[in-house]
């Protein structure tokens, strides 16, 4: 991509955005923020866990995000029987009796690994290595994944039978957790009408694969003032309970806190939250823009917490106020 300068790409990515978010609420209607989210998330180079209760739309808006990309997309259902295997590729003998790879699910850009926690540890696992190092290993073969690469995983944060909670470890590697709640009255109203009738709109795509990329690039190269790393960085230091710079209410309410891939996250998300509203480096305000979905799965509350219905939302709350 040829511009004159890299203000001209801020620019460049700015327009593209806004058209964006145009095409896809043409079909997701009311989750502005959400759409928001997802796409900082995506432009940061990041992977989302969205959390939601059924039939709020969360497989239709990855699909709409990827279509809007331009970007090949891969839904995996998980299941309690679902093997690495299943989602990573297999060996098998080809007719020459010589063994040769099938590449899984895994192998697209955007990956909607559906209902997550109703997947063994064990298939968690074998996610979790493509999340990281966005590579799998087969029979001691490393094989490289598409680029770019994301994980959207869904969560239904009420039935809890049969499930296996993701593992903090699997956690930290989701940049944001996103919580999706019921639409309003008057979009519910727009929904209905568009769904119950022959209305049928589709995206065009508004950005290809390579420009992805080199948009993320673009982003990482952006200046950040000290002020907003210290700020960061203290917010992240904050949440851990009983050390030098814990707030009260950690101390009171948080049995373990934010580690640095938080404060790592929230410089990122910040960047390209500035240079979606049209700036060309972050403040504290675009910080406090992303720690909520940054902190949200990364702080576990005590008992004392869940005793006096203290919720996550309200520390995070409290911390950046204070």
């Amino acid at each position: 991509m040829n511009f004159k300068n890299d203000v001209a790409a801020v620019d460049e990515l700015c327009n593209t955005y806004n058209n964006l978010l145009s095409e896809i609420k043409k079909v997701i209607i009311g989750q502005d923020k959400i759409v928001s989210q997802v796409l900082i998330s995506i432009l940061s180079g990041g992977h989302c866990l969205l959390v939601g209760v059924p039939g709020l739309a969360k497989t239709l808006l990855v699909n709409t995000i990827s279509d809007a990309l331009g970007l090949k997309y891969k839904r995996i259902q998980f299941t309690p029987d679902l093997m690495p295997s299943d989602i990573i590729g297999t060996e098998i003998l080809d007719e020459n009796r010589k063994f040769k790879f099938l590449k899984g699910p895994l192998f697209a850009n955007i990956i909607l690994a559906d209902e997550i926690n109703r997947t063994p540890p064990k298939t968690q696992a074998a996610l979790l290595e493509a999340m990281q190092e966005k590579a799998i290993t087969v029979a001691g073969i490393n094989y490289s994944l598409e680029d770019p690469f994301f994980v959207l995983a869904t969560q239904n944060p009420i039935e809890q039978e049969g499930t296996y909670p993701l593992p903090e470890a699997q956690l930290d590697r989701f940049m944001f957790n996103i919580n999706l709640d019921y639409p309003d009255f008057n979009d519910e109203i727009t929904i209905v009408k568009n769904t119950t009738s022959d209305i049928n709109k589709k995206v065009s795509v508004q950005m290809s694969a390579e420009e992805i990329l080199y948009y993320q690039n673009l982003i990482s190269k952006v200046p950040v003032n000290n002020n907003v790393l210290e700020y960061a960085v203290k917010l992240a230091t904050k949440t851990r309970p009983n050390t030098k710079l814990s707030h009260p209410i950690a101390d009171k309410y948080i049995s373990w806190g934010a580690g640095p891939r938080a404060s790592q996250f929230m410089i990122r998300g910040a960047k390209t939250h500035a240079i979606l509203s049209g700036k060309y480096s972050p403040d504290i305000e675009d910080v406090v823009a992303v720690a909520l979905p940054v902190l949200r799965h990364r702080i576990i509350k005590n008992y004392k917490a869940e005793a006096e219905n203290i919720s996550v939302e309200n520390i995070v709350n409290e911390l950046v106020n204070s």
